[in-house]
């Protein structure tokens, strides 16, 4: 099974003011989770991962009463933003959890207690999966 982890940042914290400022993370972070995700892809577990520019980059497509309206970021609404994303190849739920942790407690060890973050994980759907029927 694909599971997808995105990293979600606050808006009110630190880090999303230095994320939106296009401060690079610290070096001492990079370098730890960069091991990890090497590790990981020689395992086959990690099948992609990838960083989001500032949210202020980005746009957002509605669709509502029929018509599309593009709104450029940032978004004043939205609470949290996803800084990165990770896609790994995991037996079971629990076992993607577990990877998940591994990799929030790198941020843990290296940014120290201050760290403050949100990892989502999210099954993925086959092809064929999507739908009201899908468990």
């Amino acid at each position: 099974m694909k599971y997808m982890m995105m990293g979600l940042v606050d808006r009110n914290s630190q880090a999303y003011k230095d994320y939106e400022a296009g401060k690079p993370p610290d070096p001492k972070l990079m370098e730890a989770i960069g091991k990890q995700a090497e590790k990981m892809a020689k395992a086959g577990i990690l099948v992609g991962t990838g960083g989001l520019l500032p949210f202020a980059k980005g746009a957002r497509i509605l669709a509502a009463g029929g018509k599309l309206t593009v709104t450029d970021g940032p978004f004043i609404e939205s609470k949290e933003v996803i800084g990165g994303y990770g896609i790994l190849q995991a037996k079971s739920k629990e076992e993607a959890i577990e990877l998940g942790k591994a990799f929030m407690q790198i941020q843990l060890d290296v940014v120290g207690p201050s760290y403050e973050g949100t990892l989502e994980i999210r099954e993925m759907a086959g092809s064929g999966e999507c739908g009201p029927d899908t468990k």
